[in-house]
């Protein structure tokens, strides 16, 4: 068990972890060509097919739209995620596994690295 506060890991039993993809979308040199996209998301297939075979997702994949929008303590609303950062949220992913360790791991496979993307881990409480 880990205990964070009141809240606990129960490292015998699966739990559930959100896992949050980032990566530079606007900055044009880095992005993907036609092909290397079409091989990305191939790779992204697989990945969520080997997830769901293992049992991993603890829900149903949803894609995100590109825009959204953020607001800030002042009131102000501002269009799209990447208003002041390059690197904006792309998608996010719920999966089981028994603790961070094992969430780290299963998130070593994930595509979005390939990219020079990052993915932010968090357990569930």
């Amino acid at each position: 068990m880990y205990n964070f506060g009141r809240y606990t890991i129960n490292k015998y039993k699966m739990n559930e972890f959100l896992l949050i993809f980032r990566r530079d979308f606007i900055t044009p040199e880095i992005q993907p060509s036609g092909d290397q996209l079409q091989s990305h998301l191939q790779r992204w297939q697989e990945w969520y097919k080997k997830l769901a075979s293992e049992d991993r997702l603890a829900r149903q994949i949803q894609r995100w739209d590109g825009q959204g929008r953020v607001l800030k303590s002042i009131n102000a609303v501002i269009d799209g995620p990447y208003a002041e950062i390059k690197e904006s949220i792309g998608g996010v992913t719920i999966i089981k596994a028994k603790d961070y360790d094992e969430a780290v791991e299963i998130a070593k496979g994930c595509p979005i690295l390939e990219l020079g993307g990052t993915i932010e881990i968090r357990a569930g409480l």
